[in-house]
């Protein structure tokens, strides 16, 4: 969970044709944060509708900025960055006419209106219920196991993959696909996320419609921050120390074997985002009630009944550890093998593309659907992030046929395919690397 430093001065967005103004009375009222910047004086129709829904609210809210704006006219620049030597390594191209563009943007809006015409965005809350009750079963048996039998590994391995099908559950709720009503997918957030499994929901938000609204977008997607250990790009390595440097020759290296650590560093991020709520710039951050102190509060009694500091040690980190490898080996494949595009790149108003181009989804079967928590289907959930897991499935074809009639590439793979994709990625920067440590001495 990387969370970008916003820049908060006004600007412009193009909703339905029109452009509106954004100012900071706005950006502070918005109740998905930082999002809204994502689009920084750029077409978003496509990313509107899509994020929003039917929501009467958030329409409400654009035709409102409409009327405000209508008397004010935008001046804009914004040309994209011609891309030179080493820093065009992992980086995709888009040179599909306008024309071309303009029929696909229009044939996805219709596209996802069927969808929601045919009841796929329709949640089934029995089959919720179930994925819910799934990993707090996996945690009784898991303190089962502690207390009654003193299998401590075995609980610390039970436990991980419960918080790891926590974090899909609380994915869900923070897209809005359990209930109709935002209040209740919050709720439901708080519960599954800050107390059952210590990550905060808010923080997670704030980054993660971030990264779907700009996916693999620099300077925009956040996800594609990982420094000082790795570097996606190689415009990353303009940004490093000489120690950084050291490092990043081998990063294809020992990418796998840090992958467990991701829960240890998505809680310490929590931790930082909650402490740092009261002051934060959006209203909405500053009027959550967090239940994360709750969940160390279990955390610790847990431990502490446990007979001694050497069995806390290790039901500690291999439940954390656990936890962390299910999550990466899933949430790193989806993108990380994929290209990426500059911070102005034309893509960036063609959201059906972007995020086509920017996803690879891992070969389906009832029991990877089960363990990626249907993060298998990564192109059809970043299409349509307020669809319920339940239909992803039932879209995949749709959406294959979408991408073959319009010639986009529709990538899905086994993993050990992605997963080398990804070493390949961060193995030519590596290289880059490595040559400009040379020139050092």
């Amino acid at each position: 969970m990387v969370i970008r430093d916003v820049d908060h001065s006004p600007f412009w967005l193009k909703v339905d044709g029109t452009w509106v103004y954004v100012d900071e009375e706005v950006m502070k009222a918005h109740p998905g944060g930082s999002a809204i910047t994502t689009y920084r004086n750029k077409e978003a129709t496509t990313v509107f509708h899509t994020f929003h829904g039917s929501s009467i609210k958030a329409g409400k809210w654009i035709a409102k900025l409409k009327e405000e704006s209508k008397d004010k006219q935008p001046n804009i620049s914004d040309v994209e960055e011609e891309l030179v030597g080493d820093d065009k390594i992992n980086m995709g191209t888009f040179d599909i006419t306008q024309e071309k563009a303009d029929d696909i943007a229009k044939k996805f809006d219709k596209l996802r209106f069927d969808l929601r015409k045919e009841g796929l965005y329709q949640s089934d809350l029995g089959w919720y219920a179930r994925k819910c009750l799934e990993p707090i079963g996996l945690i009784a048996l898991a303190v089962y196991l502690q207390l009654r039998h003193e299998q401590y590994v075995l609980a610390a391995l039970i436990q991980g993959l419960a918080w790891q099908q926590l974090g899909w559950f609380m994915h869900e709720c923070c897209h809005q696909q359990v209930f109709k009503n935002p209040y209740y997918n919050d709720l439901l957030s708080y519960f599954t996320g800050d107390f059952l499994q210590g990550f905060s929901s808010s923080g997670w938000k704030e980054q993660h419609n971030v990264h779907h609204a700009a996916t693999n977008v620099l300077g925009r997607d956040g996800d594609l921050d990982l420094l000082p250990f790795y570097a996606t790009v190689v415009q990353d390595l303009k940004l490093v120390d000489h120690w950084v440097l050291k490092l990043l020759p081998y990063q294809h290296i020992y990418w796998t074997f840090l992958l467990p650590l991701l829960r240890l560093s998505w809680l310490a991020n929590s931790i930082s985002f909650v402490v740092g709520m009261p002051a934060n710039y959006y209203d909405v951050y500053r009027k959550k009630a967090p239940l994360l102190a709750a969940h160390w509060i279990l955390v610790l009694y847990q431990l502490y009944l446990m007979p001694d500091w050497a069995t806390r040690a290790t039901f500690f980190l291999v439940s954390n550890l656990t936890g962390g490898f299910l999550l990466a080996h899933v949430v790193t494949y989806n993108h990380y093998s994929t290209v990426k595009f500059p911070y102005n790149a034309r893509i960036l108003s063609n959201y059906p593309c972007l995020q086509i181009y920017t996803t690879r989804n891992m070969q389906p079967s009832p029991f990877i659907d089960w363990l990626w928590g249907g993060l298998n289907y990564q192109i059809e959930h970043h299409l349509f992030p307020t669809m319920p897991r339940h239909s992803l499935p039932k879209v995949m074809p749709r959406v294959r046929d979408f991408c073959k009639e319009n010639d986009i590439p529709y990538q899905v793979d086994d993993y050990i395919t992605g997963w080398l994709l990804e070493l390949e990625q961060f193995g030519n920067v590596a290289v880059v690397a490595k040559k400009r440590l040379s020139k050092m001495f």
